[in-house]
């Protein structure tokens, strides 16, 4: 059973950072294309960015230049460095794995979504 625990949210002022970090198991970790997204208030969950098990990185228009997302194989962990956070990123944040996993019971058909962490910056 892949499991993906988020931690790292919090309160921050506006121009402040955090980092997220999303723990995963029960997959083959390196093996697997990964991504955070977002869900703000009466909203649909939207995409933050992604990050293929080649590095390729991929990211929304509203966090270029201020978010990175990272990976570190040998801790089966996740990373999202946000900086110069803004009022208009205040939303649950969710660690993702797409459908086509390698999981540790084969191939997975279903995609993974962690529990959500909040973060919430003020103005």
């Amino acid at each position: 059973q892949v499991q993906l625990v988020e931690s790292g949210g919090g309160l921050v002022q506006a121009g402040g950072s955090l980092r997220l970090s999303c723990a995963a198991s029960g997959m083959f970790f390196s093996a697997n294309a990964m991504g955070w997204y977002r869900q703000h208030p009466g909203k649909q969950r939207e995409l933050v960015a992604t990050m293929s098990t080649g590095g390729y990185t991929n990211y929304a228009d509203s966090v270029k230049g201020r978010f990175t997302i990272s990976r570190d194989n040998a801790k089966n962990t996740m990373y999202l460095q946000m900086n110069d956070l803004k009022p208009e990123d205040t939303a649950v944040y969710y660690c993702n794995v797409p459908a086509g996993a390698r999981t540790v019971s084969g191939r997975s058909f279903r995609e993974y979504w962690g529990q959500g962490t909040q973060v919430t910056v003020s103005s």
